[in-house]
């Protein structure tokens, strides 16, 4: 093969390669792919980065200590969450805007023994939004167990193994309620990011993590009222009965990093 006609096949060859290579999608092109279809409503950002406009604290006017803008990030931090003479919880909620039937996508990352949640129709009166919002779990489901004794708390459930963690307690649950599909459930380790969208109207419930649908089920059917009174919600009279609410992040005494949050109405 002359000179000439080897390069040319180099070129190719190597163009070829390129091309293969970009084809692999990050989770939040996908999402974006599969959720900006013509004809559909547009995204509207709750957190883009740049400002914490719309946000404050359960039941309160401002936003709790710990909550700030990190490198364009919005950050729990630990050490200024324990600033004192305040009271009240440090949950927060966009408070903007309440929404029904919704498409919400964000992206976060948790340290090693991490947790914390993402709620929806979430309203204010009482002591915490746990109490009546349904909470997409966030959690690290490798070390928790390990770094926290779980003993106690899940005992009082019946858990076979109450030192470890439930189902029901990790990442992708529908907390409490419905568990994630494991054999669809890609968690990145501590420390990176993962994106998670919460898809909700009256017929269904989607849960998807990493560009992958991990449950879904019918709120406020028979199977959903059994669940609900048969567990930890027993209990709770109000919880997941608002069909409409606030957007609301957890604080659980750990850091946490959320960015590109966004929501579009259905």
């Amino acid at each position: 093969m002359s000179t000439k006609l080897t390069s040319l096949f180099l070129l190719g060859f190597l163009f070829f390669s390129s091309c293969k290579q970009k084809t692999t999608v990050e989770p939040e092109s996908e999402d974006i792919i599969t959720a900006n279809r013509p004809g559909e409503n547009t995204w509207t950002y709750l957190f883009d980065g740049t400002s914490l406009e719309g946000w404050r604290a359960y039941n309160g006017d401002s936003l709790p200590p710990g909550w700030v803008i990190k490198d364009s990030v919005l950050t729990f931090d630990t050490e200024l969450g324990l600033e004192q003479n305040y009271e009240g919880g440090k949950d927060i909620i966009y408070g903007a805007q309440e929404f029904d039937n919704f498409e919400l996508y964000l992206e976060w990352k948790l340290p090693k023994g991490g947790n914390s949640g993402i709620f929806y129709h979430v309203k204010e009166g009482y002591n915490a939004p746990p109490e009546i919002a349904p909470e997409y779990q966030l959690i690290d489901d490798e070390n928790y167990a390990s770094i926290h004794d779980l003993t106690d708390y899940n005992s009082q459930f019946g858990a076979e193994n109450p030192g470890e963690l439930q189902d029901w307690q990790k990442t992708g649950a529908d907390y409490a309620m419905h568990v994630a599909d494991t054999s669809q459930k890609l968690l990145n380790p501590v420390g990176e990011w993962n994106s998670s969208r919460i898809v909700f109207t009256p017929k269904k419930v989607e849960h998807w993590l990493n560009g992958k649908k991990i449950l879904e089920f019918v709120p406020w059917s028979e199977d959903w009222n059994n669940r609900k009174n048969s567990g930890k919600w027993d209990n709770a009279l109000d919880y997941g009965k608002y069909k409409s609410g606030f957007i609301g992040l957890q604080d659980h005494a750990s850091p946490i990093w959320f960015r590109n949050i966004k929501i579009k109405e259905l």
